[in-house]
């Protein structure tokens, strides 16, 4: 997936869901539901977390009151083995 040694970047996810009590981020760089990211609540419902990623391609999805969701932001998806898909995040 990413290159080992490179200079990380800054990357922020954000997801608008006014009516959740819970918002994590998961995807490759989090070993997906083992370790997913609480994201916190900004004004507007809007949830947000930043991730230092190193140039590379990553698969994520969130997790919103414990079901998975895809980001409506997000304009790449690739099929998972789950029978749905991942989005996708290109860190250049």
């Amino acid at each position: 997936m990413a290159k080992a040694a490179s200079i990380k970047k800054k990357v922020t996810f954000s997801l608008t869901a006014p009516g959740a009590g819970k918002v994590s981020l998961a995807g490759c760089f989090t070993d997906w539901d083992k370790s997913p990211l609480i994201m916190k609540r900004q004004k507007g419902g809007v949830w947000k977390t930043t991730v230092p990623l190193a140039p590379g391609t990553y698969e994520y999805r969130f997790i919103v009151d414990g079901q998975w969701q895809d980001d409506p932001s997000c304009k790449t998806l690739r099929p998972n083995s789950l029978g749905s898909h991942n989005c996708v995040c290109e860190v250049g």
